[in-house]
């Protein structure tokens, strides 16, 4: 388990015999878990301001392509799809993490899942005939089938299955996929395109740019506040991040690294947004993508086998990704037991199941637990009450967006780097003396990051855990749920063989 962050003491929870107390207080836990009312606020706030990219993002990944019919979402051009996107993935992320914060009384935010995204946008509807109707209809299913696999104990009883050490080593690998996330996503890190060598340092392995130069003094600001012990440090390096990147770019005028058709132009140039005041502050949000989705509609496009492996895939991901995110968290803020289980995993799981209906609903792809939320319990956040906050700010989000659009990757990846370093702390929870339980730890570790995949790594540790103690001769330690998980893991990591099989 890691360490104590120097802004977030770990939680002592009140004595039995002390009363619980009333009010905001009493009903979030908040005194009990050792924690206090600014602390969850500020949390709540960290957690938004590192995870507010997606409300910008996911316009860009699925509201600029259009579908197997030839339209974009919504019916209309790429700008009005982008900004129906943007409304309804601010709205939903808003209404489902206050929901996990009143229900679960959790500090995990959610909001529409990248990777799953992209999936949805270039594995599902731009197949022939399919429309985004079609292709949202297939992620309110998979919600569904999650939902009752959550109602029936049959999503609870998995998550208990699995050994308490490899709990750990999908927070420990949880951290590293978060800390190449942040590096990759400020520029510090990037991908060669060309030779063996799939990343490099900066550009052509060296460091240039002042967008660059911002993560840097980021990073190293929330480093030196952490051990200086100063309360808020997260929070204040993202403010301050964007403070300078914003007087950076009006002395320097760098602007985007992609223009606004999505093509490279600036090598050296602002991720995702260019730091500057908007002259718009509030806009008026349109929800009319919200209902647009067709329930059965892929099947008669695109066969029933096609359609079930779809399914399948999607509830894989999403079954895991929460799991090792809630655990990663829980992990983080001293909130998990004995057995590695945070409290309330029955309600998380539930309203993260129905995230995933909603997010299909709206049309935004499927809304799924957010790991960014480690970056607001790093921050002290330890409660529900901080879920709170940050939905109440994407909800202000939905008339805000140009505020939202200031912030660049530059100015809160910082947040990420520094919070992966918090959760590989929990790395000494792991018995590496023990081959059995130490080779499906590593590879879980190493495979997230390696894949850009949670699921990935979840699923490799699992089969190998299996394998191992199975050729040991200790078939019977092996729980009878992790035999069935890792069997469908096999079925997940050959999904594309088997769909040829069938040629789906």
């Amino acid at each position: 388990m890691a360490k104590p962050s120097p802004t977030s003491p770990r939680p002592s929870p009140t004595p039995a015999t002390a009363p619980r107390a009333g009010g905001l207080d009493g009903f979030f836990r908040i005194s009990e878990r050792g924690s206090t009312t600014g602390r969850e606020i500020r949390g709540g706030l960290v957690t938004f301001f590192t995870m507010a990219y997606i409300v910008v993002l996911n316009p860009l990944i699925i509201g600029t392509q259009q579908d197997g019919t030839g339209h974009f979402l919504g019916g209309g051009d790429i700008v009005k799809a982008q900004t129906l996107v943007a409304a309804g993935t601010a709205l939903i992320a808003g209404v489902m993490t206050i929901l996990m914060g009143v229900v679960a009384n959790y500090p995990l935010a959610l909001a529409t899942g990248l990777g799953l995204n992209a999936f949805v946008t270039f594995g599902i509807a731009k197949l022939p005939d399919m429309t985004w109707a079609d292709a949202m209809g297939l992620i309110v299913i998979e919600g569904i089938i999650i939902l009752v696999l959550v109602l029936t104990g049959f999503r609870q009883a998995v998550f208990r299955a699995i050994p308490a050490e490899l709990k750990t080593a999908i927070s420990v690998g949880i951290g590293l996929f978060i800390t190449i996330i942040g590096l990759v996503d400020a520029g510090f890190v990037r991908r060669t395109g060309t030779g063996p060598v799939p990343v490099e340092l900066g550009i052509g392995g060296a460091l240039n740019g002042w967008p660059t130069f911002v993560f840097v003094v980021g990073v190293l600001a929330i480093i030196i506040m952490l051990v200086l012990h100063v309360k808020g440090a997260i929070l204040y390096g993202i403010l301050g991040g964007t403070v300078l990147a914003i007087i950076v770019e009006a002395i320097a005028g760098i602007g985007p690294q992609v223009d606004q058709t999505g093509k490279f132009v600036n090598a050296a140039g602002w991720g995702l947004n260019v730091p500057k005041l908007p002259k718009q502050v509030v806009d008026v949000p349109d929800f009319s993508l919200l209902g647009h989705f067709n329930l059965l509609g892929s099947f008669s496009k695109i066969g029933v086998v096609s359609a079930v492996l779809l399914v399948f895939t999607l509830l894989l991901a999403d079954f895991f990704d929460t799991m090792g995110t809630m655990v990663a968290v829980g992990a983080e803020g001293g909130l998990l037991d004995k057995n590695g289980n945070p409290p309330n995993s029955d309600k998380i799981l539930l309203v993260d199941s129905v995230a995933a209906i909603a997010g299909g609903a709206g049309s935004v792809s499927s809304n799924t637990s957010y790991i960014e939320s480690a970056a607001g319990v790093g921050e002290g956040a330890r409660t529900g009450l901080a879920s709170v906050v940050t939905g109440v700010m994407f909800l202000f989000a939905t008339f805000l967006a140009p505020l939202v659009k200031v912030v660049p990757y530059e100015a809160a990846t910082p947040a990420l780097v520094v919070v992966g370093f918090l959760m590989m702390q929990q790395v000494r929870g792991i018995d590496w003396e023990d081959l059995e339980i130490a080779i499906p730890a590593f590879l879980t570790i190493v495979l997230m990051p390696f894949t850009y995949s949670i699921t990935a790594g979840i699923g490799a540790g699992f089969v190998v855990y299996t394998v191992i103690k199975a050729v040991r001769g200790k078939s019977s330690q092996i729980h009878p749920l992790l035999w069935t998980v890792s069997a469908l893991f096999v079925l997940y990591f050959a999904i594309t063989p088997i769909k040829e099989l069938f040629g789906a």
